[in-house]
């Protein structure tokens, strides 16, 4: 007698793990990875079909350089030969103090000069941003206003999933009302303009709102934390740049801290290094992530001014508050600084163009669309906007028998392509996505479609 056939491992998935905002569910739609090169997954549906994709999503935006990349992979093997971890406790290593130096030299400068010269390594873009709070708060307190422990920022903003992070986040859209009462009181100005679509008039009363929100309240605010040009998980939202100019100007004026948020948008994706380099702003505190290490490992990074770092070395607490288990990893800290080298070559900035070339002419189809509200992009980034909420399971279905791999969330299909792509994997993934609406959401032929 045969015993029982063994499960699969999409079966013994669904068993025991949990997936990011997902339930722990026996139905779950998973598709099992079994190789990953330059853009490409190699899939395994349920049924054992294998499906070869273009990833379009660059998991999760991190994986700028691609899958197997050598330069990163020989880094990586070169640092395991040496140690992959010591505590960054009372020692440190060459891998954490380069990548510090590429870090400052890279970031917002002053007419040329280092402007964020103090590095904070972190597990992850959320844990960087409890860090850059903690810190706007610490040099508050030793400022001489204790007082100041709130945090203006924009509706429609997304900065991670911890607590402080979450409080920050939107507060409609984001987790506020799954966890009432512990989600500290922030003060939200509204969300900028569309950079599309806006008018002189539109950026003048943004102004005025934002400039009264935080004289209202700025005896009680540490910092202004914001997203940078284009808000990620909040809505794909692209702003004009200008905004940033007033927030510098409104934090300025009422003595709170600026913290830019880049751990979606550092390292190239808006088509500037960092999306603040759109405007020529320096903020006080950034924080990096995502595609700080190519997608290889966790790894993030919070920086702050020299003036900040002393003001609260000095202050009653005398340290920064915090301290991971796996800060200034030496085996992510030297796969970053590999990206890093890559980045350094200045080739990403032709990269992202072609790729922003790609999508505009890719996606403009779905405007033909009448599920489709909207198509925009910026740098290296596509969205397609629907008018009602995406069916994600079957797009994603869809999208997968186009060969193209995305993750869809509320009304938003999008893509953040890696930098390699080339100009065909760009009009294979824009054609898929816009197949994969019309597949799913096209019930009735379009009249006629614009972009604003």
């Amino acid at each position: 007698m045969m015993g029982a056939a063994q499960p699969g491992l999409i079966q013994r998935d669904r068993a025991r793990l949990w997936h990011p905002y997902a339930p722990a569910s026996p139905g779950l739609p998973l598709w099992e990875v079994e190789a990953a090169d330059g853009v490409r997954l190699r899939l395994r549906d349920e049924d054992g079909a294998r499906h070869d994709v273009v990833d379009a999503m660059s998991s999760w935006w991190s994986v700028i350089h691609g899958y197997r990349h050598p330069v990163l992979d020989a880094a990586a093997q070169g640092q395991l030969e040496r140690f992959s971890h010591v505590m960054f406790g009372g020692l440190t290593h060459a891998p954490a103090v380069e990548l510090a130096e590429r870090l400052v030299d890279l970031a917002p400068s002053v007419s040329g000069r280092p402007a964020l010269e103090r590095v904070f390594l972190a597990d992850s873009g959320s844990v960087a941003v409890e860090v850059a709070l903690k810190l706007a708060v610490q040099f508050q307190t030793a400022s001489g206003h204790p007082q100041r422990q709130r945090f203006l920022s924009i509706r429609g903003g997304y900065h991670g999933d911890t607590f402080a992070a979450m409080g920050v986040c939107d507060p409609v859209d984001g987790m506020h009302s799954a966890f009432p009462g512990l989600l500290a009181g922030n003060v939200f100005a509204p969300r900028p303009p569309a950079a599309a679509s806006a008018t002189p008039a539109d950026m003048q009363a943004w102004v005025a709102a934002l400039g009264d929100i935080a004289a209202a309240h700025s005896g009680e605010l540490a910092a202004i934390i914001v997203e940078p040009v284009l808000q990620g998980a909040g809505g794909m939202h692209a702003y004009p740049a200008e905004c940033l100019t007033a927030l510098r100007q409104a934090a300025d004026r009422h003595g709170l801290l600026l913290i830019f948020d880049e751990i979606a948008t550092g390292f190239g994706r808006t088509g500037e290094l960092f999306a603040a380099d759109h405007a020529g702003v320096v903020p006080d505190i950034m924080c990096v992530g995502k595609a700080l290490t190519g997608g290889y490992l966790t790894l993030a990074a919070m920086l702050c001014t020299s003036d900040i770092a002393a003001t609260v070395s000095n202050g009653r607490a005398g340290a920064l508050l915090h301290g991971p288990t796996f800060m200034g990893n030496p085996l992510a800290c030297a796969v970053a600084n590999a990206s890093l080298g890559i980045i350094g070559d200045g080739g990403w900035r032709a990269d992202v163009a072609r790729i922003n070339t790609g999508l505009v002419s890719g996606l403009a189809p779905a405007l033909d669309l009448a599920a489709v509200r909207e198509v925009r992009t910026i740098g290296a980034v596509g969205v397609i906007e629907l008018h009602d909420g995406v069916d994600v399971t079957a797009v994603t279905a869809a999208a997968i028998r186009h060969g193209v791999w995305v993750r869809p969330f509320r009304n938003l299909v999008y893509t953040m392509p890696p930098y390699i792509s080339t100009a065909l994997d760009v009009e294979r993934i824009t054609a898929g996505m816009t197949a994969a609406v019309a597949e799913v959401h096209e019930r009735v032929p379009a009249s006629s479609g614009s972009s604003s």
